[in-house]
């Protein structure tokens, strides 16, 4: 089925949405994180409404204003883009989902705000994730860090000149 969405910038008022498809998306991996990295992972209202404040936030919207989709971004040096919290709800998963519209719309934004290239970081267990990455031209660094107790790797997209 192809879904009919559109993608445009978070306001506060979506803060409920999108921790309930946060939420949604990461459930099947709860028990592969631990409490609090589960708890960072699926943000609670506050912290969705704190990071409208400090990111660009995405969503991808349905009729009646519902929220499928997110993603965030922020600037974190003069050319580097870190994406954080994507996450599409399992309904809306797969073939016709919004998670690369909503990739290239954070790509779209860091590239006008003169960003060249941008990171993100992901777990282990989220296969999938990474090879939606991957096919979105993101290339493992070698990088890894502890998020709560989970090995976290590190991906970067450099931005083609011309």
């Amino acid at each position: 089925m192809k879904w009919k969405y559109i993608i445009r910038k978070a306001q506060p008022e979506d803060a409920r949405g999108i921790h309930e498809v946060v939420l949604a998306a990461f459930e099947e991996f709860r028990d592969f994180y631990s409490p609090k990295g589960f708890a960072d992972t699926v943000m609670s209202e506050n912290v969705a409404l704190e990071r409208l404040k400090d990111m660009n936030l995405f969503v991808a919207v349905i009729q009646n204003n519902k929220i499928i989709g997110t993603v965030g971004w922020k600037r974190i040096s003069e050319k580097e883009g870190h994406i954080r919290g994507m996450a599409v709800h399992p309904k809306f998963q797969g073939k016709n989902s919004p998670a690369a519209d909503l990739l290239n719309e954070v790509e779209n934004d860091a590239l006008s705000q003169g960003c060249t290239y941008l990171t993100l970081d992901t777990t282990e267990i989220l296969k999938r994730a990474q090879h939606f990455y991957k096919k979105h031209g993101f290339k493992e660094t070698g990088k890894t860090g502890d998020f709560f107790g989970s090995t976290m790797y590190e991906f970067r997209k450099e931005f083609s000149r011309g």
